[in-house]
């Protein structure tokens, strides 16, 4: 089995936010302590960075869910919750980050390059936090902000100097391993090498790097045989270097077909009509290999190549190759436009925006949209009602209530921040400081009786009745209750029948 892996999705989730402390300072002897809940900690977020000791992607490949810790809940008397832990992943040069439509999201290049891949959330404010000159002691503190949640495609793109591509057996991976250290596998069987292989060649003073590339087929743009799957290594290469095999035996191939085919594929790939080229008729250790590389060189250096005639067995021209290679990477170079220094960009907020937009969707509801708010609503908690309440202030203060009022919003219309879906009541007035988790300005106007209800109970809590009305003394005098001083004392020599 290979190790190598060029290609892997990542299925990553940051840490969550803790929760903020809802606490009352309590101490003997000294009341009205005042709020004392902390802060709740923020969740770990996930790095990439790149390591020049990472060459693949195999870890991934068998640990592909990859999860931050999450932030510590906020506790009393002031006491912040613990931050996650950031993980930070190792990645080899040349890594390209996307996300699951496709759309490149970092293009990681160069030793030490890091990319942020997903953000823990927040940490909630406790209730000392949210504390003001209204709500003196807030009875609700902010939930944590839920950590990114993405599924990651990360493909290698290996950074070389030198590209070889050709057909399969054409001697690609012979022609590495001697003039390089590295050891590729070589058989005489087509398709032997089924990974790129990296090898660094010296040629004097100069230094650069060779990818062998597994063999292109007709289609391999397509998707036959393997080329789809590692075209993509030779993208970044200075130089490509198309190895012909000048002994093949088939009799409907030759060096200018397999050229001519090779060709076709990497056009058809696209983004490589820029990149120098030379052609290396290999295998000339081989008396038809040497007689028929005689005969394509003249038509291939019309078409306007450099070639040069080498073996890998013999190692016969390879010195000529090494240095060509190193003279033409060396012009590349200075032909490339020097890298400017990275400006630190600032991009000032308007003046006349909102942070926010309303939009009507088809059904009719009003959708507010806007990183800001958004959030709002994911730190509030809707079992309490002030929590509701300082949500609804914000968003007033934020101008969410006269942007509606616009957009032509009434009282009573469907309103959806994020995933929250609620009826809009503007005009909600000044808060009343009241038992704490409670808001006046939420309660139900159905339940609770109105000015008129509330005095007709008080007079129905007046009237009483005939008995309790009227009083009759011993003398026979009929009196009401209010003038009566003593209950009504009734023998039974004074009870008759009449």
């Amino acid at each position: 089995m290979t190790t190598f892996v060029d290609r892997v999705v990542l299925h990553l989730q940051a840490g969550d936010g803790g929760h903020g402390c809802v606490s009352v300072r309590r101490e003997k002897f000294k009341p009205l302590g005042g709020p004392d809940g902390g802060n709740g900690g923020h969740g770990g977020g996930i790095t990439l960075v790149v390591d020049p000791q990472i060459h693949t992607l195999l870890d991934f490949h068998f640990h592909g869910h990859v999860k931050a810790s999450n932030g510590g809940g906020g506790a009393g008397a002031n006491r912040d919750g613990a931050n996650g832990k950031d993980l930070v992943l190792k990645v080899p040069d040349g890594t390209v980050v996307l996300n699951a439509d496709g759309e490149v999201l970092a293009d990681l290049i160069g030793e030490g390059t890091t990319f942020e891949v997903a953000r823990g959330g927040r940490g909630g404010r406790g209730n000392a936090s949210l504390a003001n000159t209204r709500r003196k002691v807030p009875g609700f503190a902010e939930l944590g902000e839920p950590g990114d949640s993405l599924d990651a495609v990360l493909e290698l793109k290996s950074v070389a100097d030198v590209g070889l591509v050709g057909f399969p057996s054409a001697g690609k991976s012979s022609l590495i391993s001697v003039i390089s250290a590295a050891k590729p596998k070589i058989a005489d069987y087509p398709f032997t090498t089924l990974v790129p292989n990296l090898g660094v060649v010296q040629a004097g003073d100069q230094t650069f790097t060779v990818a062998d590339v597994p063999g292109l087929i007709p289609g391999a743009a397509t998707g036959k045989g393997l080329g789809m799957q590692f075209l993509r290594h030779i993208e970044r290469t200075s130089v490509l270097v198309h190895v012909l095999d000048s002994a093949a035996l088939e009799i409907e191939r030759d060096p200018l077909a397999d050229l001519d085919a090779i060709e076709a594929e990497l056009s058809a790939y696209g983004g490589l009509e820029d990149r120098p080229r030379l052609v290396v008729l290999n295998k000339i250790d081989i008396p038809d290999g040497r007689d028929l590389a005689e005969m394509v060189r003249p038509d291939i250096e019309a078409r306007g190549y450099r070639v040069f005639e080498v073996s890998a067995v013999t190692r016969e021209g390879l010195k000529e190759l090494i240095f060509a290679l190193a003279e033409t990477v060396a012009q590349h170079r200075l032909d490339k436009p020097a890298p400017e220094p990275s400006r630190a960009i600032v991009r000032p907020r308007a003046v006349d925006e909102s942070g926010f937009t309303v939009e009507r969707d088809s059904e009719g509801v009003f959708v507010v949209s806007g990183p800001k708010v958004e959030r709002w609503v994911r730190q509030t908690n809707f079992d309490n009602d002030e929590a509701v309440g300082y949500l609804a202030d914000r968003l007033d203060r934020l101008g969410v209530e006269d942007m509606l009022g616009k957009k032509g919003a009434k009282a009573g219309d469907p309103v959806r921040i994020g995933d929250r879906e609620f009826d809009w009541q503007p005009n909600a007035g000044e808060f009343v400081s009241g038992p704490r988790g409670t808001d006046a300005r939420l309660e139900d106007d159905d339940a609770r009786a109105s000015a008129a209800e509330r005095l007709a109970a008080r007079k129905a809590r007046r009237v009483r009745s005939d008995d309790e009305l009227l009083h009759m003394s011993a003398d026979g005098t009929v009196t009401s209750v209010a003038n009566a001083h003593r209950p009504v004392l009734v023998t039974d020599d004074e009870d008759t029948d009449e």
